[in-house]
């Protein structure tokens, strides 16, 4: 196995899949020559060429529109946006037909898109380079929502993402690109979509998670684990469809839950894991389940760290779980 970091996985999966299956391809704007804004698909045009690495206008909706057309002719498109807040533009193509074709053909039209989407702050983007959109596509029946947080996920999750019948919005956290790095398992190796993984094992208090703030669960967690409180890390992985059998699994062990990611509180994605986890796991409870999330704001730029969760919050939640 190869050390990586988490980008490197991702162009590693890109080129491995190409070779692999002749019909995807790859359409973004700069992923050809340039390879990309992040460096994702560097080498790919040269390697596969411009018929299948596609330099595309800087036109979101024209970008998710075409992969659409790919797919539904058989190709499998993989479509970049160059950050996820630039989304928007493509989320009538997204939500309004992408999604469909399986639900409005009863099953006889497929449409195996990808579209990856950098996402999340930390590298001081401000509020155009670093929201978190994963709860309006969670939202939307028909899509399946990944987000890694290692290098070994991002591979494999990749390839099972353009492997896969129906669309996948692909979330890549941003600030894990060069900063987060592994080992990876050698070609042909996928991750399984919708299973969770469990970080650490812990009897106290569950953290449920994913993205870039599962480096903070697991800062927090080593952090409680000085104090005498041990704490279960689980990363979701897949957002939806989720593991939800791994996430009761875990409270009904621990007594007490605390939901954990950097979108904003109100409608974010761990309101619905806080309402599954009160449906399913009710009797169980030994405290209310706790978020720690973004604000209800603009993201900004000067005050990043403050807006972002940090061990420090995430570590007072799991103490009041605990004194409950």
């Amino acid at each position: 196995m190869a050390t990586m970091t988490l980008v490197q996985a991702i162009h590693d999966a890109l080129g491995e899949e190409m070779e692999r299956d002749p019909r995807i391809v790859l359409l973004g704007e700069d992923i050809g020559k340039n390879g990309g804004v992040f460096r994702a698909t560097e080498g790919l045009w040269e390697r596969f060429g411009a018929e299948r690495v596609i330099d595309t206008p800087l036109a979101e909706a024209g970008i998710v529109g075409m992969a659409i057309g790919m797919a539904l002719d058989g190709l499998r498109p993989v479509a970049e946006i160059q950050f996820a807040d630039f989304i928007y533009p493509a989320f009538d193509q997204i939500v309004s037909e992408l999604a469909k074709f399986r639900y409005r053909s009863a099953g006889q039209f497929t449409a195996p898109v990808v579209i990856r989407a950098p996402s999340g702050g930390g590298i001081k983007g401000g509020h155009y380079h670093s929201q978190s959109p994963e709860a309006y596509f969670i939202h939307t029946a028909g899509l399946n929502v990944v987000m890694p947080s290692t290098p070994a996920d991002a591979k494999g999750l990749l390839a099972s993402a353009m492997r896969d019948p129906d669309p996948v919005i692909f979330l890549e956290p941003k600030a894990l690109y060069r900063t987060a790095k592994g080992e990876v398992p050698d070609a042909g190796s996928a991750v399984p979509l919708g299973k969770a993984r469990i970080v650490r094992k812990g009897s106290d208090v569950t953290v449920v998670t994913y993205g870039a703030t599962v480096r903070v669960a697991e800062e927090a967690a080593a952090q409680a684990e000085g104090e005498g409180t041990a704490v279960e890390v689980i990363d979701l992985r897949t957002l939806w469809p989720m593991d939800i059998e791994a996430v009761i699994g875990s409270v009904e062990k621990t007594g007490r839950a605390v939901v954990l990611h950097e979108a904003p509180r109100t409608c974010g994605f761990g309101a619905e894991l806080a309402a599954l986890i009160q449906e399913k796991a009710f009797l169980h409870l030994k405290a209310p389940v706790a978020r720690v999330t973004g604000f209800d704001t603009p993201f900004p730029y000067a005050l990043e760290k403050l807006y972002l969760p940090d061990a420090r919050r995430t570590r007072n939640a799991i103490a009041a779980a605990l004194s409950f």
